[in-house]
């Protein structure tokens, strides 16, 4: 049984990866933070009681933070990991502007904390960086590995220097590190800030008379968007190579937020014109266009394609919103779920409660 470690694992590529590993058998562990309140809702389904019907838990979870080195150290020399997934971050690139200093903390620095504990180890364990299409900011599209980097956020910035230290660690020790640079991968479980999210929740609110109006920023950025699932069976895959190495991974295809609008509402038979306002507040002082990228060397060594594109991935989550907001639903989302993922990913582990859905 391979043992393996997740940091972020209470979001939505954590709660993801965590189901995947456990399908094929993995021990898994997980990092997260101390809270007041429960913040595990996307992993409640795969927890079992020690002391419940007899079944052995595969899944552990360990207080820590990004931020506490020993904390880090803790938990590695306790689990002894095969796979570490570094997911965890201040992933929120709008938010990265209001706090530079914590998303250079907890994203940048926090990624040098794991490798040096990896390192004072001596395991050979290996170890999965979450690097993000954002690092190419204003870079012509498409984007691939050759791409020259240009962040245009302080989220960017921070997770460029974890990019480079994952190199660094790989060349200067032999460890095996690799970087995922994932462009967009949304999902049901996709924070409720993120634009995506917040456009499959406003057309379940308003259908469901909750909402009047729904606010958003910049409505022509262009983004590669992708199924989140997907994106997790490739992260597994990239530690499975006999050497370490860098991907893009993303669809090769590209829309606009206005078309996101025109999808969703559209699905729902509503026109999104009647709901929709601008507010400046959502504008970055940076914008970055237009992120396109350029699988071939993932679809050319390691025989990847996206099996649901946007039409389909936009179709899930205002399938999922709708249902949590107890409203009949068309059901293709449903249906694609079932059809492309079999039984690691099901549609009923996507939908988990009703505290998803809030107005405003």
């Amino acid at each position: 049984m391979k043992t393996a470690l997740i940091t972020g694992i209470t979001g939505q590529d954590g709660s993801y990866l965590a189901e995947l590993l456990l399908s094929k058998g993995y021990e898994v562990h997980g990092l997260i933070r101390r809270a007041s309140t429960f913040n595990t809702r996307r992993i409640d389904h795969l927890y079992h009681d020690p002391h419940g019907n007899g079944e052995m838990p595969k899944l552990f979870l360990h207080y820590g933070d990004m931020g506490a080195t020993d904390t880090l150290l803790d938990v590695i020399y306790t689990t002894k990991p095969d796979e570490i997934y570094h997911l965890a971050a201040q992933s929120h690139v709008r938010v990265s502007f209001d706090m530079p200093e914590y998303t250079g903390n907890i994203t940048g620095i926090g990624t040098t904390r794991i490798l040096e504990a990896i390192r004072k180890s001596g395991l050979k364990t290996r170890f999965y960086q979450a690097s993000s299409s954002e690092l190419f900011g204003d870079a012509k599209p498409p984007q691939n590995e050759e791409t020259p980097f240009h962040p245009r956020s302080p989220y960017a910035a921070a997770k460029l220097y974890a990019y480079w230290m994952a190199n660094n660690y790989r060349e200067a020790y032999n460890m095996y590190t690799v970087n995922g640079i994932l462009f967009n991968h949304e999902s049901p479980r996709r924070g409720e800030t993120f634009v995506t999210r917040k456009i499959t929740r406003a057309v379940a609110a308003i259908r469901a008379g909750k909402q009047n109006k729904l606010f958003l920023g910049n409505l022509d950025a262009k983004r590669d968007w992708g199924y989140a699932p997907e994106y997790l069976e490739m992260m597994h895959l990239l530690l499975q190579q006999d050497e370490p190495d860098d991907f893009v991974i993303g669809t090769g295809e590209a829309h606009s937020v206005r078309d996101f609008l025109d999808e969703a509402f559209g699905y729902a038979d509503m026109d999104w014109h009647k709901y929709v306002e601008i507010d400046p507040r959502y504008f970055r002082p940076t914008e970055v266009d237009y992120l396109l990228c350029d699988p071939t060397k993932a679809r050319t060594k390691l025989g990847w394609e996206p099996r649901v594109k946007f039409h389909e991935l936009v179709r899930i989550m205002v399938d999922a919103d709708l249902e949590l907001a107890g409203l009949s639903i068309p059901g293709e989302g449903k249906r694609i779920v079932d059809e492309k993922f079999g039984n690691w990913h099901r549609w009923e582990d996507q939908v988990i409660s009703m505290d998803q859905l809030t107005t405003g």
